[in-house]
């Protein structure tokens, strides 16, 4: 077993396990994604630690134990298709790959996307497809949208997204947060209607591009 294999087991049974993190797809698919390759090459020993990585331009790799916990609340099934908002390099986005049928993953960042989609091809990730874009918009010809997932923490989530969900569709994200602790919130559409659940706290770096519209209240 490699330094990375051990480290990504550690991952797994140190950090998600004690954490509520019981679904077994999720923790198998953890322990196979390969986190370093998403990273730059001076930040891969540090690939496994419980924290946010910093990949410079305001732009980070999720905290795993959120990461898990978020999708463990969207319930993804092997038939989902899902919409990654804010792929970044990618990570996030293989994670998916592993759970879901198809993953759209949108990026805004032109050398983030370039670096996911060459990674995630590196991979044999065929079942993702990195697209660039704004990423509050989403990506709405290719919805709806069983699943949507933000990477990262959001003032709000726009109507542009939620309108992308399916009859029954999840969308998972770190609500708030903005230089302090979010809420890890699950959305539902329903019909016509979305309900929220906020699931637990989480100090999220925020995703830029999602300021907070005027006269909005959480």
């Amino acid at each position: 077993m490699t330094e990375f294999e051990t480290a990504r087991r550690n991952m797994v049974d140190c950090q998600l396990r004690p954490n509520k993190v019981v679904n077994a797809s999720i923790l198998a698919a953890m322990e196979a994604a390969p986190r370093e390759l998403f990273l730059p090459k001076p930040l891969r020993g540090i690939a496994y630690v419980d924290d946010d990585l910093s990949l410079g331009g305001e732009r980070y790799l999720m905290e795993p134990m959120v990461l898990a916990r978020l999708l463990q609340a969207a319930e993804i099934k092997p038939t989902d298709v899902v919409l990654n908002i804010g792929c970044g390099p990618g990570y996030d986005a293989a994670i998916l790959g592993r759970l879901a049928a198809t993953v759209v993953a949108v990026e805004q960042d032109t050398d983030l996307a370039e670096q996911a989609t060459a990674t995630l091809s590196d991979l044999d990730a065929d079942n993702v497809a990195v697209v660039q874009g704004e990423l509050r918009v989403g990506r709405p010809d290719q919805g709806p949208y069983d699943v949507i997932f933000i990477g990262g923490s959001v003032a709000m989530v726009p109507d542009a997204l939620t309108n992308q969900l399916a009859d029954g569709g999840r969308l998972v994200a770190v609500v708030g947060g903005a230089g302090g602790m979010g809420r890890a919130t699950l959305f539902v559409r329903n019909g016509d209607g979305i309900s929220s659940r906020a699931l637990f706290d989480a100090g999220t770096p925020a995703l830029p591009g999602f300021a907070e519209d005027p006269g909005f209240v959480f």
